[in-house]
C-alpha cells in the first residue's frame, strides 16, 4: 500500500460534491515520491511525501 516511510501518511477517503451536492466517494492520495536519503552515514531509498521531503531539506 502507498505509505510515507517517515510520517505514515496514506490514502484517505471522502466525498466528491457535485453542483447538486450529491455525494460520491473519492480518494485523496498523498504526493509520494521515491528519494535517496542519507541515514546513519549511508544512502537508503525511501518513499516520502512531499511535506517530509521539504522538512528534510530545511536547515
Amino acid at each position: 500500500m502507498a505509505r510515507c516511510d517517515e510520517c505514515g501518511k496514506t490514502t484517505t477517503f471522502g466525498h466528491a460534491r457535485s453542483f447538486s451536492m450529491r455525494a460520491t466517494r473519492r480518494t485523496f492520495r498523498p504526493n509520494l515520491q521515491k528519494v535517496r536519503v542519507m541515514e546513519a552515514g549511508r544512502q537508503v531509498h525511501k518513499t516520502l511525501c512531499a511535506k517530509c521531503i521539504k522538512r528534510l531539506a530545511r536547515p
